[in-house]
């Protein structure tokens, strides 16, 4: 990089932007100095949601046993037992986009758009694709205040894993706005909660007030740029895209009236006091903001992903656990190692068991916000010893407004796309398309 005299601070950025409403809101993208809508209130809408779990799964003790209807859980899915008619396990889904990549970065960035992501050592970051997700929140925009929620655990990691030869910022991302758009992931459920209040309020002095706060973060990237090298100068021109994009948006809430109208109340719903010291409620928290965004209608769209890949975090707060889940999930067939590994997977599994039954306790006229949303869960890794993209570890929760055929383990032909279920979410949700990626089919058994 060239053109830079002095380190770039990530705080003194985030300063810059505000740490206030909109200014959380949009964050800056990661750049290479870093690195050291109207609601119908007679129908409920589809939500989805994808979770991400880093370092895979011990595969002998996830997969099922017996198809169809006529399944049993396997010990690391028990969790689930009470969800059983509202699951639905794929199995022998792989990514093809990421079979040629090494380590976990190529797994990760590839999840949600099943495509293979440049190597590069952080210069030029491109997932050459669009994930999923933001294919399905263009199509729900419209709809609601906020087209979707990216949340996370932990900052982005930076720098290069130079066992591989990839920028580590790979490893934080699932949800791509575009090839070079990696989005922001909120980790402080205090401001996530405070982004879902902002946005279900009355939009007309709040968003004059959110184009002014506009202004002073255009003036201030335009004046960051000066300083930056070439790479990073084209992020922040992708940036400055999505901040005239938004003001643009704010200003025609100042002059039209949205009939959009929250479906659930903020009433009783208590403000998080911030991060919390112990990772296991930090985890609650974020999962309780996701239950908020789509039980309020404020979003239809979330991603989250549990820890970045090749994350360590220590799991000694599980019982039977007294390793760090990376160094685990390389157990070389070490029987104390794959059994503490499994014991991580399963508290995984537990965490996403919460979601749904916090969504399945909110009642929606006759339904619930269970019923008419779509969860995914997994990894991009079947074996964290292995690294291996075959026959991935993957969970759909949900029925999609009664267009999911839950309850069920579908066996499919090794290596069938996992794209194939994405191309069925998608119709599900409401934003069908021909094909995704390299998507062959819809996903067969998966639509009821």
């Amino acid at each position: 990089m060239t053109g830079r005299k002095f380190p770039l601070s990530r705080r003194t950025l985030l300063r810059g932007v505000g740490l206030r409403g909109v200014g959380a809101a949009i964050g800056l993208p990661w750049l290479e100095a870093m690195a050291p809508g109207a609601s119908n209130p007679g129908k409920a809408p589809v939500r989805l949601a994808a979770m991400y779990m880093p370092n895979g799964a011990r595969e002998d003790m996830w997969t099922p046993e017996g198809t169809g209807r006529d399944f049993q859980l396997s010990p690391t899915l028990e969790p689930l037992a009470d969800l059983k008619s509202e699951i639905l396990v794929p199995t022998n889904l792989w990514n093809q986009g990421s079979k040629g990549g090494e380590g976990h970065y190529v797994k990760i960035s590839g999840w949600l758009t099943c495509t293979t992501i440049t190597k590069t050592l952080g210069v030029d970051i491109n997932c050459n694709g669009i994930s999923m997700d933001q294919v399905a929140a263009r199509a729900a925009a419209k709809h609601t205040p906020l087209a979707s929620l990216e949340l996370g655990m932990g900052p982005v990691t930076t720098g290069v894993d130079k066992n591989v030869g990839y920028t580590r910022v790979y490893g934080s991302h699932v949800a791509w706005a575009g090839p070079t758009s990696p989005l922001a992931r909120e980790i402080n459920p205090r401001l996530v909660y405070e982004r879902l209040f902002r946005a279900s309020g009355p939009q007309g002095t709040t968003a004059r007030q959110d184009i002014a706060l506009l202004d002073r973060v255009l003036d201030d990237a335009k004046q960051l740029r000066q300083s930056l090298g070439a790479a990073d100068r084209v992020r922040i021109d992708e940036y400055l895209s999505v901040v005239r994009g938004l003001e643009a948006r704010l200003e025609r809430a100042t002059m039209e009236k949205s009939d959009w109208k929250p479906r659930a109340s903020f009433d009783g719903v208590s403000k998080p006091e911030g991060i919390p010291k112990d990772y296991a409620g930090h985890v609650r928290l974020m999962l309780d903001m996701i239950a908020l965004g789509f039980q309020t209608d404020t979003t239809r769209v979330a991603t989250f992903i549990f820890g970045n890949e090749v994350s360590n975090q220590n799991f000694s707060f599980v019982p039977g656990v007294s390793g760090s889940h990376h160094s685990l999930s390389h157990h070389e067939k070490d029987a104390d190692k794959m059994r503490q590994y499994q014991l991580i997977n399963r508290w995984h599994v537990e965490q996403y068991a919460y979601l749904l039954n916090k969504l399945r306790s909110m009642k929606e006229g006759d339904s619930d916000v269970l019923h008419q949303s779509m969860v995914l869960f997994g990894a991009g890794i079947r074996d964290g010893n292995k690294h291996d993209p075959h026959n991935l570890p993957l969970i759909l929760g949900g029925r999609g407004g009664g267009r999911i055929a839950a309850g069920q383990h579908i066996v499919y032909s090794p290596d069938s796309p996992l794209a194939n279920l994405y191309v069925s979410m998608l119709d599900a949700f409401g934003a069908p398309v021909e094909r995704f990626a390299d998507s062959t089919s819809a996903a067969a058994g998966v639509l009821a």
